[in-house]
């Protein structure tokens, strides 16, 4: 499973990438996909601390939203909460299968790359065999372009070229005295 392996390197990538030095921290950040999940139940999204080759239980609910940090782990989940009978209440169990909910917010036109739209937020029910893991899940349902060292570059084409990029603070998210 080349891309499993890939996208284990995110984890290592990611806490060595988006540490932002402190004398940046106020006028640069990172642009990128950062990843949410909500365990069965759970109405608040965690920020996952591995990447999405990890197991997700029947009844979870997996987030990816496009975010503009300059800390060291994304600091803006999907602005949807996660709720699976939401999204999966029509879904019915069944025992060969299992549903995960998925959110996949596009972000704010402020820290879209120069001359592309954000597309609208994508929630879908996901039925998917037992020992799926959360890149299964997210690939049932938009294209996934990955770095070499498995970050998540783009989904469904957004962004278009770039991956994990470090950018001034948009003007939009800058306190005025």
């Amino acid at each position: 499973m080349k891309i499993k392996a890939l996208l284990i390197t995110l984890l290592i990538l990611a806490t060595s990438v988006f540490i932002t030095p402190s004398s940046h921290s106020a006028t640069k950040g990172w642009r990128y996909w950062g990843y949410f999940q909500a365990a069965p139940g759970a109405t608040m999204w965690t920020t996952a601390m591995t990447g999405p080759t990890v197991d997700v239980a029947d009844g979870a609910v997996e987030g990816w939203s496009f975010v503009f940090s300059s800390d060291d782990v994304p600091s803006v989940p999907p602005k949807i909460k996660p709720n699976f009978k939401a999204i999966c209440g029509k879904t019915m169990a069944d025992p060969d299968t299992k549903r995960v909910a998925l959110v996949i917010e596009f972000g704010s036109k402020a820290w879209a790359p120069k001359g592309e739209k954000p597309a609208k937020t994508i929630t879908r029910c996901v039925r998917t065999a037992l020992d799926s893991q959360g890149i299964d899940v997210l690939g049932q349902v938009v294209k996934i372009r990955a770095a070499s060292s498995g970050l998540i570059c783009g989904l469904n084409g957004f962004p278009a070229k770039e991956c994990g990029v470090e950018i001034s603070t948009p003007a939009a998210l800058t306190v005025k005295k």
